[in-house]
């Protein structure tokens, strides 16, 4: 088994820190869930865009509650150890799943994109099996781009403490634990998060910038207003998912001056703030699903 030492440098504390993440992940869980729920119950909403909305808040879901509820243990119960098997299979999810998290956001990028410039041609393109198909897509790249690396983890030798100096196992974490060359992993680590991030986040941005350029040509300055603080907000969730997640990534490689704590806090709360951000910016912006849940309360 491995030990989680939860937030180095800052074990007094955890205790008070776990109070707002409790928090979040409560706010993360509940929109999420309550987004699923809407658009099942609401035959209006079965529409291209609230597809990948659920498909979002599902993936969401998955992130947090692989990772928060021990995360909290740890903080609160002083229970820092975790399996083997368990490990790897943290790992496997935190990391697959925030590959296809972000497959999921360059496919709504791509949906804006074809309801504002091409929005003739939009229920043409954005059939049910085409949704579908995007959706598999973003699963099965993430599942085929993290196994490799979750097998070379699984066939490494551990000696020595087994002491992991994180809140959950991720995987640089886990591999400096190991004996031998390690070298494999951390290339095909970082290899894998530069491609899949900066292709993704490139695409998406190419989506924005074809958007606002079409926005700007309308002709009511309402219209352009309402355009710009919905794609506004949806970059700036785009941003609170990127930039963590590469900063925590390449911290685990190149960032000895970095305080062990900030990187730590950073790399939880990459698991956090998206999660609890995306239901109230993708969904409660939404006017559709925002009046479907007033409704219900």
């Amino acid at each position: 088994s491995f030990t989680l030492t939860g937030i180095p440098g800052l074990e007094d504390a955890q205790f008070w820190i776990a109070f707002p993440f409790c928090t979040m992940y409560f706010m993360a869980v509940l929109g999420n869930i309550t987004l699923l729920l809407v658009i099942r119950l609401d035959p209006s909403l079965h529409l291209p865009m609230y597809y990948f909305l659920s498909m979002l808040a599902a993936i969401d879901l998955v992130l947090t509650t692989s990772t928060i509820p021990k995360l909290l243990s740890i903080f609160w119960f002083q229970s820092h150890e975790i399996n083997f098997e368990g490990c790897v299979a943290q790992m496997f999810f935190i990391h697959s799943f925030s590959t296809a998290e972000s497959g999921v956001l360059l496919t709504m990028a791509f949906d804006r994109y074809l309801a504002i410039c091409k929005p003739l041609r939009y229920s043409a393109i954005l059939t049910g099996p085409t949704i579908a198909k995007l959706g598999l897509a973003a699963a099965v790249r993430g599942i085929a781009i993290v196994t490799p690396p979750t097998c070379m983890v699984t066939s490494l030798s551990y000696c020595g403490p087994r002491v992991i100096r994180h809140s959950y196992c991720e995987h640089m974490s886990v591999v400096k634990l190991a004996c031998g060359d390690t070298r494999p992993n951390s290339i095909y680590g970082i290899t894998a998060a530069t491609i899949v991030v900066g292709s993704d986040s490139i695409l998406i941005a190419v989506s924005y910038m074809l958007i606002l350029r079409e926005v700007i040509g309308l002709s009511s300055r309402e219209a352009r207003l309402k355009s710009f603080g919905t794609c506004g907000s949806h970059i700036g969730v785009i941003v609170l998912f990127y930039t963590p997640g590469l900063f925590s990534f390449y911290t685990q490689r190149w960032g000895q001056n970095i305080p062990m704590h900030v990187h730590i806090l950073m790399a939880d709360l990459y698991l956090l703030v998206p999660p609890m951000l995306n239901p109230l910016i993708y969904g409660m912006r939404t006017r559709p699903i925002r009046d479907r849940v007033l409704s219900l309360l």
